[in-house]
């Protein structure tokens, strides 16, 4: 039986499949639920919901290629990888991009590089001290 949801975050996505298989595949986290408007990822007791934006809306946002980073949220998403190499490999396969590994940094003994995802959104990935 999986842990109860502690924790969540909800995203919206103009591409929803491309967006929650991204953080599917990057942060490890199941698919539980998988709607037409959203899909829920959710693995130790923490929810991730990627909600479609609207069509209305979506027809006026543009995304580059590459994705010209959201920076202006205050909100950032973080996961803990268990190799961050290994995980830029996996982003930029899955159509993200992480900063260079001279950009990374020591946080709660953790080495921390940000990056984002396909449609921009910035987010920090986490290596555990070995």
């Amino acid at each position: 039986m999986p842990a109860p949801v502690s924790s969540a975050a909800v995203l919206y996505a103009k591409d929803l499949a491309l967006v929650s298989g991204f953080y599917s595949a990057i942060a490890e986290l199941p698919v539980t639920e998988s709607e037409p408007g959203h899909v829920a990822l959710e693995a130790n007791g923490f929810q991730l919901v990627v909600v479609a934006v609207p069509p209305h809306i979506a027809t006026t946002i543009q995304i580059q290629s590459p994705p010209v980073r959201r920076e202006d949220t205050p909100i950032k998403l973080v996961f803990f990888v268990r190799s961050l190499a290994a995980a830029a490999v996996k982003v930029a396969r899955l159509g993200g991009q992480m900063n260079p590994p001279e950009q990374s940094w020591q946080f709660q003994g953790a080495q921390v590089l940000d990056g984002h995802d396909p449609e921009g959104n910035v987010f920090q990935l986490r290596q555990a001290a070995r």
